[in-house]
């Protein structure tokens, strides 16, 4: 999806679960949808509970030890977003989040991101996608190692430390 298209589709979103509301009310009940409703909000909030502790630990702990994240993380950040989506009350966006539970839609998910990212880590080691995002070539990325950018200090600057009087 496009990000322009994002505030047409946060906006259409109420009305579209509204809808559904109506339509699924009519065919199991009132009570019924209810309980549905309820019963995703448990699910996403237990789902939210146990995967949201286990991915900030993992987060914390490859940080730690220097490696990057990657695909390995995917699949409880995507367990995030869905706990999330069942949250929210409505038929569509529980069915979002039923469909990040395939691993089908999890490596579709993987493949939309990894190939718009860059990740850098402080080792200077780069990890670069298989296809730049931007294919026109409009930006430009400079990789720098320490040995490359030198700050020499400007007497001159009123932030040297030095007081305009001397």
């Amino acid at each position: 999806m496009r990000l322009t298209m994002l505030p047409g589709f946060l906006l259409l979103l109420p009305l579209a679960e509204i809808a559904g509301f109506v339509l699924v009310g009519k065919t199991i009940g009132l009570w019924a949808t209810l309980a549905l409703v309820m019963l995703s909000f448990v699910a996403g909030m237990m789902l939210l509970r146990r995967q949201g502790i286990g991915i900030l630990q993992r987060m914390s702990m490859e940080g730690r030890s220097g490696a990057l994240p990657g695909r390995e993380l995917l699949r409880p950040a995507m367990f995030v977003i869905a706990a999330l989506l069942l949250i929210i009350p409505g038929f569509i966006t529980d069915i979002i989040a039923l469909l990040m539970f395939i691993p089908a839609v999890r490596d579709f998910g993987w493949n939309y991101v990894s190939r718009r990212f860059v990740v850098v880590g402080t080792a200077g080691n780069v990890r670069r996608p298989s296809q730049s995002p931007d294919r026109d070539g409009g930006s430009t990325v400079v990789d720098l190692d320490e040995g490359d950018y030198q700050r020499t200090p400007n007497g001159k600057s009123p932030w040297s430390g030095k007081s305009l009087g001397e």
